[in-house]
């Protein structure tokens, strides 16, 4: 049986802005399964395995393997137990937004700097949507100390 790993929020703001539109009848909208498939942010749990093991072929942290976490809440917890390899806390500068990444969603971009240290300066793309993911992996050069 395929199962869907809807994204809620972001399927608020789609519903929220074509009901901002138009006033929908029950005729024009989908149900909310078909309305995340045709805006590509439903996917089957095959086609995400697919999508894992096709990232894990890329550097962890880049726009091809974002890190997976959930939510902001998530990424923050992330980037507290990075550690540059003299053990200090990277530098982090302001986040921005990365495009989309490897798994079809928007994924942030946090510029890490770790001054002197290996691996120094750093672009970690991250992808908030995956509620229930806790990496346990830390890009090249880094470590993650325990939670």
């Amino acid at each position: 049986m395929m199962t869907r790993r809807p994204i809620l929020f972001i399927l608020g703001l789609a519903c929220a802005a074509a009901a901002g539109a138009q006033k929908p009848s029950s005729e024009s909208t989908p149900p909310p399964e078909k309305l995340l498939a045709q805006i590509g942010l439903g996917v089957s749990d095959e086609e995400l395995a697919r999508a894992t093991a096709e990232a894990a072929r890329h550097p962890l942290g880049t726009l091809a393997n974002p890190v997976r976490v959930g939510g902001p809440h998530g990424e923050r917890a992330y980037i507290d137990r990075l550690r540059c390899a003299d053990g200090s806390q990277p530098a982090v500068g302001q986040r921005a937004s990365g495009g989309v990444g490897a798994f079809g969603t928007i994924v942030n971009l946090y510029p890490l700097d770790c001054k002197a240290a290996a691996p120094g300066k750093f672009d970690l793309v991250m992808d908030m949507y995956h509620d229930g993911h806790r990496e346990t992996n830390a890009p090249a050069g880094f470590a993650l100390s325990a939670p």
